[in-house]
């Protein structure tokens, strides 16, 4: 079964909880999130003539909600307005609702906290990739970047997060060796 344009209105509603999480992701403002992806849709539904049968819905729908952030990024800018910072109370508008205990939970948020603070680029390839699990080359499309641009964005934002959690601070205390002298 080919899905066309004309299928949009229908297919929509089961995909916004998906396109709202990662809006809120990139954007960082749950208002801004919502406002983003109204406005992705009504784009979309204006331009559901475009679809082609062979692209996936839900790639295509990424596609619009990431290049309309980018168009109101450079809007604020031109208004001279700075992007607002992530703020903690997000964080329980997208908590784990399966984390086991307080430790899972606790390594869930210093996950977003470390994504969070990865250059735009990198950020948004770990969440299309990393999180929404999209391939390599779906990304690209969406993004219109270069494949290989993906891959070393990808890489970067994987490598900086490591870090983070490799730190001396973040390691929990070893108990020392015990040395084998005889007393």
């Amino acid at each position: 079964m080919s899905i066309t344009g004309a299928d949009l209105p229908a297919l929509l509603p089961e995909l916004l909880p998906r396109l709202w999480a990662f809006a809120l992701r990139i954007c960082g403002d749950k208002h801004d999130a919502e406002d983003l992806v109204q406005l992705a849709c009504v784009r979309a539904l204006e331009r559901a003539h475009q679809l082609q049968p062979d692209t996936s819905v839900l790639s295509w729908m990424f596609s619009i909600v990431h290049s309309t952030w980018i168009n109101e990024l450079r809007s604020r800018k031109v208004r001279s307005r700075s992007r607002m910072d992530w703020n903690d109370e997000f964080l329980e508008t997208v908590s784990d609702p399966e984390a086991p205990n307080p430790e899972s939970d606790l390594m869930h948020r210093q996950i977003i906290e470390a994504v969070e603070k990865l250059p735009d680029g990198q950020r948004e390839v770990m969440l299309l990739v990393g999180v929404e699990r999209f391939s390599y080359k779906e990304a690209a499309e969406m993004l219109d970047l270069p494949i290989g641009t993906i891959m070393s964005r990808l890489s970067r934002a994987r490598q900086a997060i490591g870090a983070l959690f490799d730190s001396p601070k973040s390691k929990p205390l070893r108990a020392r060796p015990q040395s084998s002298s005889a007393s």
